[in-house]
């Protein structure tokens, strides 16, 4: 029987990850496999996907080979959807089978979402060791589904072994996250920051984000809070999002709010910033921390409520606030983050505090986890 049959390999010569859907499963298997690169550019690295996936436009453009299979949602109510999922599975399984097989994996890294489960199914099948990431509590359908086949699964933060018990003997790798982010010098790169969006060098600067798509609740308290802000010496770096419609802000102080519809480069933004206002994503939290910048999160209040899991740990070390998304008004942003802003020394204190409790190594803790994992150990 073959190294490759048993599931064991001696060197790490392909790797298979899979994962897509949304930023929050396709950008740590990116930054992940950056990594990798980094450390053997002649390792084959390819990524499964579908064509209905986000990862259908980003990953081919970083350079990776994006191997496409059929993957539908797992129906959560009985129905027409439920009664074809079988063979539906049995279908993308297949597919998968056929991308470990033509590029002989040696281990398939999943990082969630519904391309993910053909994956898992196929590293059973064909004995290939398979390793999970997860940043979210509880973990994702696919993850679940996942932990049945493997023991080796790896989280982002403390807390989701706390939280959750089927995480509970899960190694804390942190979360893979770009170079520009691991390697950013905030007070550095301030003042290029800042005059790449405009802003004055000296001022303090609020940064406003909600995430890829935005979030209505703080556009709307924020353009309410706008002239306050300007008037008490505060400018504000203000990321409305494509899918919300726009919020008027008076086109006089607009000298010192800046609103743009999408960024792309994230770092940009927190090295302006002394704060941040924002959702509280698994990403968000895991970038916020990383870079030392305090932050006021506002919690997505819908779905199974894990932004608030998200955020409470680095609230609770120090380095952030919390308030709930229905008391997010204009009044509020005036009377707790106007004081906040324009005090330095509570400002450096929770950006220490945020640092502490954030990672910048989570790519590499990762690649570590799978090495082991691999060599059998």
């Amino acid at each position: 029987m073959s190294e490759r049959t048993t599931g064991r390999s001696t060197a790490l010569r392909s790797i298979v990850l899979a994962g897509g859907g949304t930023g929050g499963h396709i950008y740590p298997l990116l930054a992940f496999a950056d990594c990798l690169r980094r450390h053997d550019p002649d390792l084959r690295i390819t990524c499964l996907g579908t064509p209905r996936g986000l990862e259908a436009d980003i990953i081919p453009a970083r350079g990776y080979d994006l191997r496409l299979v059929p993957a539908h949602p797992l129906p959560r109510r009985p129905g027409l959807d439920l009664l074809r999922t079988p063979l539906r599975m049995h279908r993308a399984a297949k597919a998968a089978r056929a991308v470990l097989d033509a590029v002989e994996a040696d281990v398939v890294v999943g990082f969630g979402g519904y391309v993910a489960v053909p994956a898992y199914q196929a590293a059973r099948r064909r004995g290939i060791p398979l390793v999970l990431h997860e940043i979210n509590v509880p973990p994702g359908v696919a993850n679940r589904l996942g932990m049945r086949y493997t023991r080796h699964v790896a989280v982002g933060f403390p807390h989701q072994r706390v939280q959750s018990p089927i995480l509970k003997d899960a190694r804390v790798v942190g979360v893979p996250l770009r170079t520009a982010i691991t390697r950013l010098d905030r007070a550095a790169e301030r003042e290029r920051a800042r005059e790449y969006f405009g802003l004055a060098p000296d001022k303090p600067t609020l940064f406003v984000f909600g995430g890829s798509q935005g979030a209505r609740t703080i556009n709307v308290a924020m353009a309410g809070a706008a002239r306050a802000l300007v008037t008490a010496g505060i400018q504000v770096l203000h990321v409305m999002g494509a899918r919300n419609e726009p919020v008027e802000i008076p086109s006089d102080i607009k000298h010192s709010y800046v609103t743009l519809t999408y960024l792309s480069e994230m770092e940009m933004g927190y090295a302006a910033a002394d704060l941040a206002l924002c959702r509280s994503g698994a990403m968000t939290c895991a970038e916020v921390a990383a870079v030392g910048l305090p932050a006021v999160y506002v919690p997505y209040p819908h779905s199974n409520r894990e932004q608030y899991r998200n955020a409470r740990p680095v609230v609770e070390a120090g380095g952030g606030l919390l308030v709930d998304d229905s008391e997010l008004t204009a009044d509020w942003i005036t009377s707790t983050i106007i004081p906040l802003i324009t005090d330095p020394s509570r400002l450096e204190a929770m950006g220490a505090a945020a640092a502490a409790y954030g990672r910048r190594d989570g790519d590499e803790a990762l690649r570590q986890f799978v090495l082991e994992v691999v060599s059998g150990r």
